[in-house]
This record gives C-alpha cells, structure tokens and sequence, in this order.
C-alpha cells in the first residue's frame, strides 16, 4: 500500500478542493454527505459496459459516468434488453446462449454478431424517432421500452431457438416446455429516469429513486475487486477457476487486498464520487462460462462463494437469502457527466 502514499496525499488536497461542491450536489440531490477524506487502494483496470442485459460487455478506455449509468455517446450501459411473448426480461440464467452475442455501436446503429450468426444492424435513432412507448416487464415491474423492430426480432428468435434445438433436442424436458417457437424482442429504454425497483428490494439499503439505473438488476454501477477474484480462485478447483468476467463488473479495481471492499461505503475514481448501497449477491449466472456459455456442472464458483461469502447481518442476510457477496453495488453522487479513464487512481472512504 506504501505505493500508493503520493497518491493519497494528491487526493487529500484534490478533495480539499472538489469536496464542498460534491457536498452541495450531494446534499441537494440526495441529502448525501460526501466524505472529504480519501484513500487510495489502486487503480481503474478495466472499464465494461453491457449495452444488452445479459448479453456480452463492450471494453472502453473511457466513458461518461451518468445517473443511469454509463455512457460513450450512443453506447449505454443496459439500456436494451431482450423480452419474450409476454414482454417479460429474458436473461442469461435461462438463455445462456445471450452471452455469446456481441454488440457494438458506431453512431447509431447498433450491430449484434453470433459466431453462428450472420450480423444484424438497427438503427437506434430511428427507433427512437419512429417508435412509440410500449410496457417492458423487469423482475415484474413495468418499464417503458421502445421495440427495435423485425429484422433483430427474427435473428434473434433464430438463434435462441436454434440454440434450444440443438443443445436440447434429445432432452425430456425440453420436449415438455418446447420454448422453440417463441418470439422474442429487443427493446429500448424509453426514459431518462431511473426505473422503478421492485418491492421486495430490501429498504434497509436505502435506494432512493435516482439509484436504479435504466434496465440493470439493481443499481447503474458494479465494481470487482481484482484481488478477491484472485482469492477465491485459491479455492477452486483448477477445472472451475474464473476470471472476473464471470461478475459482469462495469469497473475492474487492480492493486487492492483481496475482501477490503467489505469496509467502504464511499469511492471515488478520478472526480467521480460513487455511494455503494449494497454488496452484489451473486447467483447461477456465475456458473456460465461467459467465453463459452457453457454451465459449470459443479455450480462453481457459486456453490465456493456460499462457503465463506454470506451476509451476516441478520437483518440483510434475510433479504439477501443465499446469495453470496462478490463485488459492489454502487449509485452515482457526484454531478453527472464526469468522465472515468483507464488507470485513473481509485480512492475510498
């Protein structure tokens, strides 16, 4: 950590400066106190943004943090996701063959490859031009979407079902629950608000109204630790060991100790003040190779983490059930608009 010591003496006087107006923002928008002490615990490795909920992440050098996450120009951070006949949000969990589709923007228009898929382009911009709101449903709750249109329906539709018939063809239950017929969309975010959560969110995180993010489970930002990672391949198995994709984080944080996460409540990258509201609970999707889409038979590296990584607080433990702690979960407090880069130093209180 002693490598870290100019850098922690820069921060002090750089917050000197910058606390009062994070302080003012903070207090007015949030009524958030904005710590003026920092410490530096390493630096900003990797920046992703997953513009499709559950689908494969763009790498970025840099991005614009806003309320609803992260943002380079067209590109946004879960702000399409992909819903069945009924609307509902389809993910990873049950269609692991999402992570292998890659978006990527360029202006506005948005294309999707699939190593066995021919490419699909839509245009963002006329989406939003042409089309009207329509009722998305995410963990229950409506949220309002925008369709993007046939042409990515149907690719999409072709390859989940195509997927379903060839790694399930010969299975009992996929015979019972044949889902090869389905129609599925995508669709857009059709607001500047955050969206609603649903009620079962625990209230003792206090999320306010402007900490959800547009379409992600629960709040616009995440961060993993690289060091934890680190330990808990330490206690793997060769064959089960992961990287930290596996945790779909937005920030990669690199020159940590391993768990020290655990005892922050407020960082800070670059000028950009973050308030963490709760650890992440993981769940299966950790199990899914996120190169192959393939399942862990053991269930690992879930079934390791719920050896040592449960929330003890009875009270949030109650909440969070079984779902053991991996990363943070974290809402913008500074102004939005602030850019993150790589290699910016990350700092805490």
């Amino acid at each position: 950590m002693s490598n870290y010591a100019p850098y922690a003496t820069a921060a002090a006087v750089t917050a000197g400066v910058l606390g009062s107006a994070y302080c003012a923002y903070s207090i007015y928008k949030n009524k958030t106190r904005i710590p003026i002490e920092w410490r530096q615990v390493g630096t900003l490795d990797k920046i992703y943004t997953y513009p499709i909920k559950s689908c494969a992440p763009v790498i970025l050098n840099s991005a614009t943090c806003e309320t609803l996450g992260l943002k380079d120009g067209w590109l946004r951070d879960r702000f399409l996701m992909i819903v069945d006949e009924k609307s509902n949000f389809i993910t990873a969990r049950a269609y692991p063959e999402l992570l292998l589709v890659e978006p990527t923007i360029r202006s506005s228009i948005l294309t999707l490859k699939h190593r066995d898929m021919e490419p699909v382009h839509v245009n963002l911009a006329e989406v939003i031009a042409l089309q009207t709101p329509k009722t998305g449903y995410v963990w229950g709750v409506p949220v309002p979407v925008l369709d993007c249109g046939w042409e990515v329906s149907e690719w999409i539709s072709r390859m989940i079902n195509g997927n379903l018939k060839i790694n399930y063809k010969n299975d009992a239950i996929f015979r019972l629950l044949d889902r090869s017929s389905i129609n599925f969309r995508l669709v857009y975010y059709a607001s500047q608000n955050p969206r609603t959560l649903r009620d079962s969110t625990n209230k003792a995180y206090k999320f306010t109204k402007n900490d959800t993010g547009a379409l992600p489970d629960e709040t616009p930002f995440n961060m993993v630790n690289d060091a934890s990672v680190d330990d808990l391949n330490t206690r793997l198995a060769p064959d089960c060991r992961v990287t930290h994709r596996s945790f779909r984080p937005n920030f990669l944080l690199k020159g940590s100790q391993a768990y020290d996460e655990d005892k922050w409540r407020f960082i800070k990258i670059g000028d950009n003040v973050f308030e963490i509201l709760k650890p992440c609970g993981r769940c299966i999707l950790t199990t899914i190779d996120p190169e192959t889409g393939v399942r862990n038979t053991k269930t690992e590296p879930l079934a390791t983490l719920k050896t040592y990584r449960q929330i003890e607080d009875p009270v949030l433990r109650k909440s969070a059930g079984n779902a053991p702690r991996m990363g943070l979960q974290m809402t913008l407090r500074s102004p939005p608009g602030g850019i993150v880069s790589l290699n910016d130093p990350v700092y805490v209180a």
